[in-house]
């Protein structure tokens, strides 16, 4: 049982980080959802735009953290400066063209995902207003990855939990305002103040991120000239391994930016209710994306150590481990899908909905495990990034998107058949990640 004691010491504050991050962002859908639908539809599909920035920006770091993890088992600190360098130029650059977009076209983002004019029109307000916050994430993205690829899991920790509890009171107070004596103190803002509270947590997270590597002298820590020193080879060895990592996460990120507008066209009730179960799911994820990332930091140190056997008994019982635990979890929440209505402001057709998405996801649950096992985990903490761009967007692009499409365009199934249709890939996914876990070939040594 060592292997669940290594796992969670590095896993826990990853979890607590991604619990409390989701846990904010149900807040945040439960406050946006005393307004109404609309705004709840409008938030929603605006933070699409924010969800693809992070997909990206998982993929750009990600990338980077395979050679960082395998570097920090060698006990090269040189070599992690020089991937700490790259990922931070990829980072601004990924950051500036997301906010460039969502703060000179909001309404042509919007209306990639539905045609509801006061849908655009409130979620138009709001991404233009939250846009600044993707530059204070980006970079500090790239320094919590950095910093979870050394084992320094508890600062990210300790940054996205202080950003969050700030975020939810300042949303309480900007959302609704405050009233003293019959005087308004701070005015109800809505949405607007939603957005302004995010852009206040995601500075105070950057400034945590990156003051106490530097402070406390941590081994990512170093001049700004160290970040940028070449090696002969290196760089075209990154792109080798790390580009297939970045088409695999935007690509994956495009796709679920392309699920949600396949709901939203469906209906803006469909689309609020999806929002509801995603917002759950995504709080009760946490612990699988957690353990998902703590797998490839220890994968990779052992690689990187070369106790290559050690990594690959390792990589198998811990993707059991996670799909016991996804049954588990899946039975537990069932109860939790029957006091919705207490939550959410919204019609009751639009709680059944979101009750029934709920309980599908709560059966696919032991799949999703799998393919987060196995993309995150194993995988990449292989460099085996080709297999894994294959089985985590291949089967999304080929199969579930133009089944998806056509389930809402041609067929006009009900919301819950177009759901199962936009999740077929989680089958084949598992599958072959499966097959791969047994075979033993995706495990590689980037760094020699």
């Amino acid at each position: 049982m060592n292997f669940l004691k290594t796992l969670f010491v590095i896993a826990l504050p990853i979890i607590l980080q991604n619990f409390f991050s989701s846990f904010v962002n149900m807040l945040d859908t439960i406050m946006v959802g005393q307004l109404g639908s609309i705004d709840i539809a409008a938030v929603g599909l605006a933070n699409q735009i924010f969800f693809v920035l992070n997909i990206v920006l998982f993929g750009t770091v990600s990338g980077g953290s395979i050679f960082m993890t395998q570097f920090w088992g060698k006990k090269d600190i040189q070599g992690i400066h020089r991937t700490m360098g790259i990922t931070l130029i990829m980072s601004f650059f990924v950051s500036l063209v997301f906010f460039s977009v969502a703060f000179f076209a909001p309404r042509f983002c919007l209306s990639l995902y539905t045609k509801d004019y006061e849908v655009i029109k409130r979620g138009a307000e709001y991404l233009r207003c939250v846009a600044p916050s993707y530059f204070f994430f980006g970079i500090g993205f790239a320094f919590a990855h950095a910093e979870r690829s050394i084992e320094r899991v508890k600062i990210p920790m300790v940054a996205t939990i202080t950003s969050v509890l700030l975020n939810a009171v300042l949303n309480y107070f900007l959302i609704f305002g405050i009233k003293i004596g019959g005087n308004q103190i701070i005015p109800a803002m809505g949405i607007i103040g939603a957005a302004i509270a995010t852009n206040i947590a995601r500075f105070i997270e950057f400034l945590i991120l990156i003051i106490i590597p530097y402070a406390r002298h941590y081994e990512i820590a170093a001049k700004f000239s160290q970040y940028f020193k070449s090696q002969p080879g290196f760089l075209a060895k990154y792109v080798r391994i790390c580009l297939p990592v970045l088409i695999n996460e935007s690509l994956w990120g495009i796709g679920q930016s392309i699920q949600n507008s396949i709901y939203a066209h469906a209906g803006t009730d469909i689309i609020a209710a999806f929002n509801i179960q995603s917002t759950i799911s995504n709080l009760i994820w946490t612990f699988f994306i957690g353990c998902g990332n703590a797998c490839a930091i220890i994968i990779g140190k052992k690689i990187g150590e070369g106790m290559y056997d050690e990594a690959k008994k390792l990589a198998k019982k811990i993707t059991f481990f996670m799909i016991g635990c996804a049954t588990c979890v899946g039975i537990f929440l069932f109860p939790l899908s029957m006091c919705l209505i207490y939550f959410f402001k919204v019609e009751p057709e639009v709680i059944h909905m979101a009750q029934v998405f709920l309980w599908i996801a709560i059966c696919l649950y032991p799949l999703w495990s799998i393919g987060m096992s196995m993309v995150v985990g194993v995988c990449r903490s292989g460099g085996d990034t080709i297999f894994a761009l294959i089985i985590d967007v291949g089967f999304m692009w080929v199969v579930s998107l133009p089944l998806g499409f056509c389930a809402v365009y041609f067929w006009h199934l009900p919301f819950w058949a177009i759901y199962l249709c936009v999740h077929t890939e989680d089958f084949l996914k598992a599958t072959f990640g499966l097959i791969r876990l047994f075979s033993g070939k995706w495990l590689k040594n980037v760094t020699e």
